[in-house]
């Protein structure tokens, strides 16, 4: 039984009329009988013709509508353009609207219409945007009629009447009858049948009547403006609920969980009760608290600076959010007329217009209407499919889509978290509905430290251990000395304590944690210029222990523009490799003849919509002289061709408006009725245009040419000659001299199909140009007898008999700057996979371009750079990846296998046809992979594959645009999203936003985090020197006269105000190349290289030694009081302040020693490009003579030091740099002895 017997036996039609007639019957007259009619409104009866009140005109123009064809004819306007007539339902689609909303009886007069209640839910709505099927939209409409049925209130207070009601309960029972019958032969449908047309009619009127009987609004007029709010109440609001903004004492409390900042807090508190605590009966305690104090101030100062910069960033964010929020406009019908709000006021029942020029983005989830004038929408954010979707009236379309050609009305059905952007939001933000609120998610990532963090705290702990041992002996020691040895009183033991605690101070590095957050933000607003947004500041850092990047194809490794890259015409194959060199260019270059390149340009110039467009700029290249392009709208696969035809020198403007019957500028649009365009559809899968040939006084038409493009197995299987494109003149086109067209023998037809092949495993979509002249008398609306498009129907006589021009490969073309980083990448052992939701052979093409895939990666023997000639495991589709990586258990529920995953991975570089739920599948078995660990396995991946696996866990950077991107953007170590194609959703869940969308991007984010770590390790080498020093001193203080020659708040200026300033001096180090030479930094590798700690023994000594030498032979050599006896009198000591002052100054002059970490002979390298480190250099110096000089009662130094004594300071400051160089050759020398 056929699908048509199916529906008339199941009662969908009248006498076995077709179910769209019978539908319409039932739509049109049986419910205008019942309302409409008795007023004189239009009305369809049951044979198609109208009655009622309506005119003989109006009559008339219904049924010529009506005839005009079934599925909307396209006709050329006055400037070229196409109309869509709407021809649905045999032309009387706006009577069956209109029909259907009277039906409802939509009274807008009456107050209870605005609080009625809908006959369906948000929850039912949004299942049907998840499930986006025919079947899904028959199960709304069910649950409707399910509601209007059991409505207790059989119209008594409801604004339909009973028996409209009843009138449309019964016709959506026959529609979904129908469309249930249909459905299960959907498969048997073949394509362009009478039987998909009619099924596809069955979703048109489903869509119109989910509008206007369950939604209550309507495609023509749209909702009341007055309902917004009840709708907004029952189907919720599209204006998501924005990400919580962390309070700036909620980041306080987060920055103070460091641990050296707890020790510090501890510390500060100690040090104050001991001193106000422990004072003698005379004594009053002054600023006794100013050290403690000043060591909780510091705590406050790392706080405030760690917080306040993040609450910053964050607001930096919202504000650039409400920005592109506020315009982002879109147009809905309200109250019959067009109107424009933002896509936060857009309500479930709005009308939306949308085209693919300024309109194409899709704010909420909608339902197509019909006509759709051939609507074309880009899924890829959603599904990861870069081909674009055809859409028909009754199909879904998903927020966050983008409409790339045509344009159509669709009705908005889910808003806000009900629409599946939405949903994918809420789980970003980690907000959870009811039905998923147990539902953990397997994949879910953990709140992991970075790499450096966790070094950080292991050596932050390390140094409290050895500074509470050392406290504990300074202040065991000072027992024993002072109280078994010199007898001294027992409340002394009080200073002991502060002596102790005093050692602590020198040995807890109190400016690691500012220095860390100072490097940190210096850099990531150095990275902002280089086009990194950094949103979290641990980011940075972490980015440069990356071993893999896991990176989307389009737009991050490719221009996301459609580019000619190929092209086959006159015997000869132009293929481009060299992504920097255009095609057109590329042609010329090669000596493509001029009449070709003309042919070519007019066929592209004239062929095309005038929707396409380029824009020029008002600059000239100085080398082509051409202008330069500035941007282009229009469908991608035509503004390809005209760029090619841009760079090959022709204007398309020019030969636009200069050809008669295309052109409607000046006198020739007097003339645009003479041409006549053949628009694209499915069916015919090509365009053309006819344009008139003038005789040789132009006065007459004496032919016509008819230039066609389109899919190169169509095109060519209707041409019969081809162009050869010689200089001789055998068989001259009339209009074309130096043109050669012969005739398309088998061998040569066989040519044209192998190129095609050959574009096509390489990833190129393939076009065919031709052309045919006609004479004069030819009729342009004839139809073939003997050729038929692919869906049976008869082709235009026009479109047969071609002489082929050209084959073009069109693709998004390689960044020109892709290889020389991917080259980095691997050089500096990062590990780049691509993934893609694009064919395998355009994500071959382009990965073996790049530089992912290389000639080793393919079969021994092959030549050919296909999917097919890969290796085993090297490219793998999603489909065959999911079912590597997940099996099944007893219950049928799907587990990922960490072990399988395994046996996969070091051999991937693209996973092709992706889902985002890949990406997230990968990013989560990379970061798990412990298969370094097995050393066995590793060897033979070396050996046999030259596969080296990192000696450590992966650390995972991952690219994303859509908003099915956010979670694997999450789950991944580095998030990455694409500032200018990335969707809020994606850029909410990064880490790091990149600006331009380029992949050579992530490169320098890659280098800046590796500085940051260097700069952190020329920090530690810089403080630890400090600290070894300084405690040492403080332990020889202890033992010998029970207290230290550096006192705490002098410790304190050195180890955090100047260590801070030296922190953002060091992190003031530009990025360097050579930082990309070597491999990542493996996580469980200990900060402090071997390198780093001879070189801060080595200066510790020095100073240890000066420091000690003044200590105890300073008063002699000098002949000066000694220290110990001075303070004992309660005087600051000159003595003490030598050594302070000399300490400080061997440690600034350290620092510059310090900004090379392996011995770098010459540590001026750089210095004078560096103007911010030379600055705080010298603001650091200058401050130093300023507390020595006039900071006596704060700094606890004397009234100033003679000269001599500065010159002393100074000098001895001036030693660490031969110092270094000694240690520098000493290192050299026994690193070549072993």
């Amino acid at each position: 039984m056929t699908v048509k017997e199916q529906q008339a036996a199941a009662g969908g039609s009248d006498d076995g009329a077709e179910i769209d007639c019978s539908v319409e019957v039932i739509t049109s007259s049986s419910l205008l009988s019942e309302g409409d009619n008795q007023n004189g409104t239009t009305a369809a009866s049951s044979n198609g013709h109208l009655n009622g009140g309506a005119d003989s005109g109006m009559v008339k123009a219904v049924e010529e509508s009506a005839a005009a064809g079934e599925n909307g004819t396209h006709a050329a306007n006055g400037n070229g353009t196409s109309t869509v007539i709407d021809s649905r339902f045999g032309g009387l689609a706006g009577h069956v609207e209109q029909s259907i909303a009277s039906s409802i009886g939509v009274e807008k007069h009456k107050a209870a219409f605005y609080t009625s209640p809908f006959a369906v839910t948000a929850k039912e709505l949004g299942t049907l945007s998840d499930e986006r099927t025919r079947q899904a939209l028959i199960q709304v409409l069910e649950r409707g009629q399910q509601s209007a049925s059991s409505s207790k209130d059989d119209g008594n207070g409801d604004i339909e009447g009973p028996s409209m009601a009843k009138s449309l309960r019964a016709q959506l029972r026959d529609l979904i009858n129908n469309m249930k019958i249909t459905e299960e032969n959907s498969r048997a449908l073949v394509e362009h049948s009478e039987e998909e047309q009619a099924a596809d009619k069955n979703a048109d009127l489903a869509a119109t009547l989910l509008t206007t009987a369950l939604l209550k609004s309507s495609p023509e007029h749209g909702i009341d403006a007055r309902e917004v709010e009840h709708r907004r109440s029952a189907f919720g609001t599209n204006a998501m609920s924005e990400q919580k903004l962390s309070s700036f004492l909620e980041l306080c409390v987060e920055a103070v969980q460091d641990f050296v900042l707890i020790m510090l807090i501890v510390l500060g508190i100690i040090t104050i009760l001991l001193e106000t605590l422990s004072l003698k009966d005379d004594e009053k305690c002054g600023t006794c608290w100013v050290e403690g104090a000043a060591i909780l101030c510091s705590v406050c100062i790392v706080v405030f600076v760690t917080a306040g910069i993040d609450y910053a960033k964050q607001f930096a964010f919202i504000r650039l959010t409400h920005h592109l929020n506020g315009t982002n406009t879109k147009a809905v019908i309200r109250d019959s007329k067009q109107v424009s709000v933002t896509d936060d006021d857009i309500v479930v029942g709005d009308i939306l217009s949308v085209n693919s020029h300024n309109l194409a983005s899709i704010p909420a989830d909608c339902v197509l209407l019909g006509p759709a004038a051939d609507l074309h929408m880009d899924e890829s954010t959603l599904t990861g499919e870069s081909k674009a979707i055809r859409k028909k009236p009754g199909d879904i379309i998903l927020s966050g889509t983008q409409a790339t050609q045509g344009s159509g009305r669709m009705v908005v059905i889910a808003v806000g978290v009900n629409s599946v952007a939405g949903k994918i939001k809420a789980r970003v933000y980690a907000t959870s509905t009811d039905d998923d609120e147990n539902n953990a998610d397997e994949l879910a990532s953990d709140d992991i430290k970075s790499p450096l963090a966790v070094k950080l705290d292991l050596i932050a702990k390390q140094i409290g251990i050895v500074g509470s041992v050392a406290a504990a002996l300074a202040f065991g020691a000072s027992c024993i000395i002072g109280l078994a040895i010199e007898r001294d009183p027992v409340r002394d033991i009080v200073d002991y304590m502060v002596t102790a605690i005093t050692v602590l101070a020198v040995a807890v590095p109190e400016g690691l944690p500012l220095a860390v957050t100072l490097a940190l933000a210096f850099s990531s607003n150095k990275m902002q210029a280089e086009q990194n947004l950094v949103k979290h500041l641990d980011a940075c850092e972490t980015m440069g222990s990356a071993t893999t990047i896991c990176t989307d194809k389009t737009g991050t490794l490719t221009a996301n523009k459609m580019t000619v890259r190929a092209m086959y015409a006159g015997d000869e194959n132009y293929v481009v490799d060299d992504p920097k060199v255009s095609a057109g260019n590329y042609v010329v270059g090669r000596g493509a003849s001029d009449a070709l390149i003309k042919l070519i340009c007019h066929a592209v110039a004239v062929d095309t919509m005038n929707e396409s467009v380029l824009y020029y700029s008002d600059k000239v290249d100085k080398v082509t002289g051409k202008k330069e392009l500035e941007s282009s709208a229009g469908n991608p696969t035509e503004v390809a061709l005209l760029s090619f035809s841009h760079d090959m020198g022709y204007d398309f403007e020019e030969i636009r408006n200069t050809t008669r019957g295309r052109s409607a500028a000046g006198k020739l649009g007097e003339h645009l009725h003479e041409g006549k365009l053949f628009q694209f559809t499915s069916a015919r899968k090509m365009m053309s245009y006819a344009v008139p040939l003038e005789d040789e006084s132009g006065t007459s038409i004496i032919g016509y040419r008819i230039y066609c493009k389109g899919a190169q197995e169509i095109v060519l299987g209707r041409c019969s000659k081809y162009v050869v494109g010689s200089a001789a003149a055998a068989s001259k086109s009339s209009a074309d001299e130096g043109v050669d067209c012969t005739d398309l023998s088998d061998e040569q037809r066989q040519q044209f199909n192998d190129i095609a092949q050959q574009y096509s495993r390489r990833g190129m979509r393939c076009l065919a140009l031709a052309y045919r002249d006609v004479k004069g008398d030819f009729d342009l609306d004839a139809m073939s007898e003997s050729i038929t498009n692919s869906d049976g129907t008869a082709a235009f006589e026009a479109e047969t008999d071609l002489i082929a021009i050209s084959l073009v490969g069109i693709e998004d073309p390689l960044r020109a700057e892709v290889p020389g980083a991917i080259a980095k990448c691997y050089t500096a052992g990062i590990d780049v996979r691509m993934v893609t939701g694009d064919n395998p052979n355009t994500a071959v093409s382009i990965a073996y371009q790049a530089g992912i895939i290389r000639d080793n990666h393919f079969l021994p023997g092959t030549t050919e750079k296909v999917a097919d000639n890969l290796k085993e495991n090297v490219l793998m589709v999603g489909t065959a990846f999911r079912a590597a990586v997940y099996t099944e258990d007893g219950e049928g529920n799907k587990q990922f296998s960490q072990e399988a995953f395994d046996r996969i991975w070091p051999y991937l570089r693209v996973l092709a046809r992706s889902s985002p739920d890949d990406k997230l599948t990968l990013a989560h078995g990379l970061n798990q992979s412990a298969l370094f660990e097995d050393a066995a396995t590793c060897e033979s991946l070396l050996a046999e594959h030259e596969i080296k696996i990192f000696p450590d866990r992966q650390v995972v950077a991952m690219t994303g645009d859509g908003t099915n991107d956010a979670p694997a953007l999450k789950r991944a170590n580095i998030g990455f999203a694409m500032g200018v194609a990335g969707t809020q959703i994606a850029k909410d869940a990064a880490d790091i936003i990149l600006l331009d969308d380029n992949f050579a991007s992530i490169v320098t984010a890659a280098k800046w985090g590796r500085n940051i770590y260097a700069s952190i390790q020329k920090f530690l080498q810089f403080q630890l020197t400090v600290n070894i020093a300084a405690v040492i001193t403080a332990l020889t203080g202890a033992f010998s006269y029970q207290t230290s020659p550096l006192a705490a708040i002098q410790l304190l200026w050195v180890n955090l105000l100047m260590d801070s300033l030296a922190s953002l001096a060091l992190a003031s180090e530009p990025p360097i190349d050579a930082l990309l030479l070597r491999p990542p930094i493996n996580r469980t590798k200990y900060i402090i290289t071997h390198r780093m700690w001879v070189n801060m023994f080595g200066q510790a000594l020095y100073q240890v030694v000066v420091v000690l030498t003044m200590l105890f032979a300073g008063p002699d050599l000098l002949d000066i009081r000694p220290g110990h006896e001075v303070e004992e009198d309660g005087d600051n000591s000159q003595h003490y302040s030598l050594i302070f002052n000399t300490f400080v100054w061997m440690t600034l002059f350290n620092e510059v020693n310090c900004r090379n970490l392996n011995g770098e002979l010459n540590i001026f390298k750089g210095l004078v490009n560096n103007p911010i480190f030379c600055t705080i250099w010298i603001v650091t110096a200058g401050l130093q003579v300023i507390i020595v000089e006039f900071g006596s009662v704060a700094f606890h130094v004397s009234d100033g030091l003679p000269g001599r004594f500065w010159l002393i300071s100074i000098l001895f400051g001036l030693g660490s740099l031969p110092v270094q160089q000694v240690i520098n050759v000493l290192y050299k020398l026994v690193e070549r002895e072993e």
